[in-house]
């Protein structure tokens, strides 16, 4: 299982890497709409879509895609959309973190399939344009969610007592909350400091929040990211377990499926769009 972990990890990395070494956006978006279409598929398969309704699901989000990309949206995105995503998702996860597993299939089949692949369509929209940006925008809004993830997972295992949300995700706890949000903090303040003195290309999300709010705004913001990311981690915790799948696929070998790796990315993203609308670009 390690091996198989670590072959896919590298494969995705050098995949990721050569989408990016390119001066063109046109790879990075490709290949990320591609894993999006796949997530797409894997949703309706969670969903209890049959085998072509999911297929269509995954199409859907790949043509939502090509469609946004001929808008020009990757580059020039509608403002309000980023709030507008933003909101829905803290609603609608409030909602469903609040009725649990058990009530998510409750749901009209149409409205779950058209809520996940909204979600997957804005958020790799909100990549594509991260892209468009600047490298070290985009990467240091990727690195913020990873870096609450294993601070999280390192903070839970080490001082965890207070289950977060038993029913959905009885491993993670409030202590291990706490401890992703002081991860992302710290990364925040390394990464500022780092762009004082390196000459990236572009300026981070960091340094983006902090001149757009105030030092105490870019903590407070931060904070906020990191919140969003628990959740997005939560919801597909809380689909999975209502489907009774421990996956979302076996795409990724050693790693489950897309879902399983960009579910906390998938709030977070639009939300960062959302709160640097304010900043210099």
């Amino acid at each position: 299982m390690l091996r198989q972990r670590v072959i896919t990890a590298l494969v995705l990395v050098a995949l990721l890497l050569a989408s990016l070494a390119s001066d063109s956006p046109w790879p990075f978006a490709m290949l990320t709409l591609l894993l999006m279409a796949a997530a797409g598929w894997e949703w309706g398969r969670l969903n209890q879509a049959g085998s072509l309704p999911a297929l269509a699901m995954g199409g859907a989000v790949a043509l939502g895609g090509a469609a946004a990309l001929a808008a020009g949206w990757a580059q020039r995105p509608p403002q309000a959309l980023w709030w507008s995503i933003t909101a829905l998702w803290v609603a609608a996860g409030f909602v469903a973190l609040r009725r649990g597993p058990q009530a998510w299939p409750q749901l009209p089949r149409v409205a779950r399939w058209a809520l996940g692949l909204l979600g997957l369509w804005a958020a790799w929209l909100a990549l594509a344009h991260a892209r468009s940006v600047g490298i070290n925008f985009m990467l240091s809004a990727l690195c913020l969610v990873w870096a609450a993830d294993i601070a999280a997972y390192f903070g839970g295992r080490a001082f965890g007592r207070r289950k977060l949300a038993p029913s959905i995700s009885p491993g993670k706890s409030w202590e291990g909350v706490w401890s992703g949000m002081l991860g992302a903090v710290v990364l925040a303040g390394a990464w500022i400091w780092l762009d004082g003195r390196l000459d990236w290309d572009g300026t981070s999300l960091f340094s983006r929040l902090q001149q757009a709010l105030g030092g105490a705004g870019m903590v407070l913001a931060v904070l906020a990211l990191s919140a969003l990311s628990v959740l997005g981690d939560l919801i597909e915790s809380l689909v999975k377990r209502a489907a009774g799948a421990k996956d979302s696929s076996q795409l990724l070998p050693g790693h489950g499926g897309v879902l399983d790796r960009v579910d906390a990315l998938l709030p977070v993203l639009p939300a960062v769009l959302a709160l640097t609308a304010w900043s210099a670009p």
